[in-house]
């Protein structure tokens, strides 16, 4: 599948909206509380901010020490 913009993405919890993390760092389905995997899916499947966003030509990449804009 491809966003708006072109880019390639797959369809799994990885790139859901839905998704969040516990403190431990375990990726959870909001929707049922439940741990997923990263290729799981269901029906409640939503398109996360970054999918949908990535390949838009307005953000920049900086340096991490000097700031410096690396991408952009």
């Amino acid at each position: 599948m491809r966003n708006q913009f072109g880019i390639r993405y797959k369809q799994c919890c990885a790139s859901c909206y839905l998704k969040k993390y516990t403190y431990t760092g375990k990726r959870v389905c909001s929707l049922s509380g439940e741990k997923v995997d990263a290729q799981d899916v269901c029906e409640h499947w939503q398109m996360g901010l970054g999918v949908e966003n990535a390949g838009r030509k307005s953000g920049v990449v900086r340096d991490i020490e000097t700031k410096e804009v690396v991408i952009g």
